[in-house]
């Protein structure tokens, strides 16, 4: 009996719940909406208008590259005897990167100098015999003069002394001959010792790649390994013609990388590319990025903010505030006439640089509460309920892009 009067008033009472449920959900709701429309008034959340900072900037991706790379190769054939460097070293201009085996380059400077000495002798030979012939011509003529020697040996001794002559120039230009094939010898012998060398010979560059290993029978220009400045990068970003105009040698940058979450390092803007490709109407841009630290590394992907222009204490609403009515963009305004009621009044605006979440005002000058939720609904002078107050952002000088580029910055990679 106990359990049957339990049962019964557990069901009566979730018949109970279930019959305020459906009255709360079918009847009251309906009524309350009923009342609201035949009021008019449109729920609303309103922002108050603000002064703040506004920077316009173009958003660009782009890669980093050494500022500049160069392959280390050997100048003559050779066997890799000892390669004195590895990948990440540090590296001097001038110093010894690797060795050749130099044997038979030796051999052929010792040719060479044993050949130039030959030479050398058979020049001091062929000045002996020049200075005989001309002895013998000097004699001849002074005959000759005296009647004492014929024609015939005057001729005689005038061709032997031309010969002689002609004979030691060949001698003295074999000796020059020799000598630089000497110097040649020594200087491919030389080549056996491969250095790293840059023209202005300052800072210290590092390794970048090895391409082969000790023992490796190498042909001429045979990379070995590459070179790179890093204490300086070259950030490669590519801007359309909308921003072209808007860029300058020298200009200032400022760059993040996922690499680095959370640093931001600066760059400033060296060469400009003159044409834009007809391909994709880009032009290449490349910025100087200091790396004295050595913690960017050539291959990162970097984000680039270019600063156009910045405003100081202007009149900002939210982007979502700006409304369009009759091809007319502006903002609605509430007018209370309460803490909750009023009527939205349509301002038409001028907008200037705007970012992903605000909006700069540039004309006429607005104060109070614009609509920046449930605005579509809205027609000027239409009445509204204020559900809600959004929270105006707290960061005053926040840095917009261009217009067409608030939500996502600029592809850069290669055309």
């Amino acid at each position: 009996m106990f359990r049957r009067l339990v049962v019964t008033l557990v069901t009566l009472g979730l018949l109970g719940a279930l019959g305020w449920w459906i009255y709360q959900r079918y009847v009251q709701a309906p009524a309350e909406s009923q009342a609201r429309k035949r009021s008019g008034a449109i729920a609303v959340e309103i922002t108050p208008v603000r002064q703040a900072t506004m920077r316009e900037e173009g958003l660009f991706t782009g890669t980093l590259l050494p500022r500049s790379q160069f392959v280390v190769a050997p100048k003559i054939a050779g066997r890799l005897e000892k390669l004195k460097v590895n990948i990440g070293d540090p590296v001097q201009s001038g110093q010894e990167i690797a060795l050749l085996d130099d044997q038979e380059y030796a051999h052929q400077v010792e040719q060479a100098q044993a050949e130039l000495e030959v030479a050398r002798a058979g020049e001091l030979e062929a000045v002996s015999a020049f200075e005989a012939a001309r002895r013998e011509f000097e004699r001849a003529t002074a005959l000759r003069e005296k009647k004492i020697a014929s024609e015939s040996e005057f001729d005689q001794a005038q061709a032997e002394f031309k010969a002689a002559d002609s004979r030691r120039k060949v001698a003295a230009a074999q000796v020059q001959q020799k000598q630089a094939a000497l110097n040649t010898a020594r200087t491919r012998l030389s080549y056996t010792k491969i250095q790293a060398n840059w023209q202005d010979g300052a800072g210290q560059r590092v390794v970048g790649e090895r391409f082969v290993d000790e023992g490796t029978m190498l042909a001429v220009n045979t990379p070995i390994v590459t070179i790179l400045d890093i204490q300086n990068l070259l950030a490669v970003i590519h801007v359309i013609e909308r921003d072209y105009t808007r860029i300058h040698v020298g200009q200032a940058a400022s760059l993040i990388t996922d690499a680095l979450p959370g640093r931001t390092f600066t760059g400033t803007i060296r060469r400009i590319a003159p044409i834009l490709k007809d391909t994709s109407r880009q032009a290449r841009v490349e910025l100087e990025v200091p790396n004295a630290s050595l913690e960017l590394k050539p291959g990162m992907f970097v984000r680039v903010r270019l600063p156009y222009a910045q405003r100081d204490n202007v009149t900002v609403v939210p982007l979502s505030a700006l409304v369009k009515r009759e091809d007319n963009e502006g903002v609605f305004l509430v007018d209370l006439k309460d803490d909750r009621n009023g009527l939205a009044r349509f301002v038409p605006v001028e907008a200037g640089i705007t970012d992903s979440r605000r909006a700069e005002i540039v004309s006429p000058r607005l104060t109070g509460e614009v609509v920046s939720l449930g605005q579509h609904l809205l027609q000027d002078g239409s009445p509204v309920v204020v559900v809600g107050t959004a929270k105006a952002t707290s960061r005053a000088s926040q840095p917009a892009s261009s217009p067409a580029d608030a939500k996502a910055p600029r592809a850069g990679g290669r055309p």
